[in-house]
């Protein structure tokens, strides 16, 4: 091999190498940063860059994308001194790569630091049970407080999410233990309301109950009132008509009348099924008396026109013998039927 051709390779590889110095590809979501003799001094964003060889080199490459970042578990004492074990995840992103390559050393240790000492701080003032039921909260606070903290290094701190609060086994016993008591508490008080209310409605109904009773026999009573004055009304006027008629007609249309009302009330004596043995003392002669007078009436009022006809002369009466005691007979006067 010849000298020219010795330095022709020389040259070649020395092209070579100076090339791969010289020229650099970034890929998409990275950015590199160039240093020159260890100073800082440009971005190379994605894409073909060319540096000067030799005097530039790349220094760091920084990712750009949204990075989640796992938060390591650890156990954290609440306010009221129970032991919890948390852990989470952070997710953020480089919005300045010269600041978070030359701001802070380690950018993935200093942010899960950072985020575990602001969980102990965080869950440290809040309650077991606020602890378990208000993650949104601590999240928040976490959010607000990494944000805030991480804005120097140009990191952008988008989401923070507790993802585990698991209590000691013990305490998760006696956890069930109180829901389970307080549940039942619960359900208690619900069926004392429940039988309460269920009281309260049949009260309620009973006492409606009576007022309508109550109602009903008033207007009851108001109705039977008001019939007996009708009938009392009625018997009045018809008392006044029979008296307007005795007036017209003398005392025989009047002897008339009460031997009918007497036959008739005497009738219904007789004819009650429930009775088998009726005892009416009433005196025959009187029962005789007023037929006899009612009869007289009938003949003594002629066809429509004519007067009254004149009474045929009475034969002189002798008096007669005392009438005998009551006996059962079928003949009017005191008398006594049996109805089998």
């Amino acid at each position: 091999m010849t000298t020219g051709t010795v330095i022709f390779l020389v040259l070649l590889l020395l092209g070579v190498v100076t090339a791969w110095k010289g020229i650099k590809t970034v890929p998409q979501g990275w950015v590199w940063t160039v240093e020159r003799f260890g100073a800082f001094t440009r971005l190379l964003h994605p894409g073909l860059n060319l540096i000067i060889p030799y005097v530039d080199t790349v220094g760091r490459r920084m990712n750009v994308q949204e990075v989640v970042l796992d938060i390591p578990e650890q156990s954290v004492i609440t306010r009221d001194n129970a032991t919890v074990a948390v852990d989470g995840i952070v997710y953020y992103r480089v919005m300045d790569p010269a600041k978070a390559a030359y701001q802070v050393q380690d950018l993935t240790g200093a942010l899960a630091a950072l985020a575990m000492t602001n969980i102990r701080s965080v869950i440290g003032e809040m309650d077991l049970d606020a602890t378990l039921s208000g993650r949104e909260r601590i999240n928040s606070s976490l959010l607000v407080t990494l944000d805030g903290a991480t804005d120097p290094w140009g990191v952008k701190v988008g989401r923070v999410e507790i993802r585990k609060v698991e209590p000691p086994e013990n305490l998760v016993r006696a956890m069930n233990l109180q829901m389970t008591a307080e549940r039942e508490r619960r359900a208690t008080v619900m069926r004392a309301e429940g039988d309460r209310a269920a009281a309260i409605q049949r009260a309620e109904g009973e006492k409606q109950a009576l007022i309508l009773s109550a109602e009903g026999r008033q207007q009851a009573a108001l109705r039977d009132a008001e019939a007996r004055e009708r009938l009392a009304e009625a018997e009045a006027r018809a008392t006044e008509m029979v008296a307007q008629a005795a007036a017209g007609s003398g005392e025989a249309a009047l002897r008339y009348f009460i031997a009918d009302k007497y036959v008739k009330a005497f009738e219904g004596l007789a004819s009650n099924p429930s009775s088998k043995l009726v005892v009416v003392p009433m005196e025959a002669s009187a029962l005789a008396g007023g037929i006899t007078g009612a009869m007289e009436l009938l003949r003594g009022v002629g066809p429509a026109g004519d007067g009254p006809r004149p009474a045929a002369p009475s034969a002189p009466q002798t008096p007669s013998p005392p009438s005998p005691p009551p006996a059962t007979s079928s003949l009017p006067g005191v008398g006594a039927w049996n109805q089998g």
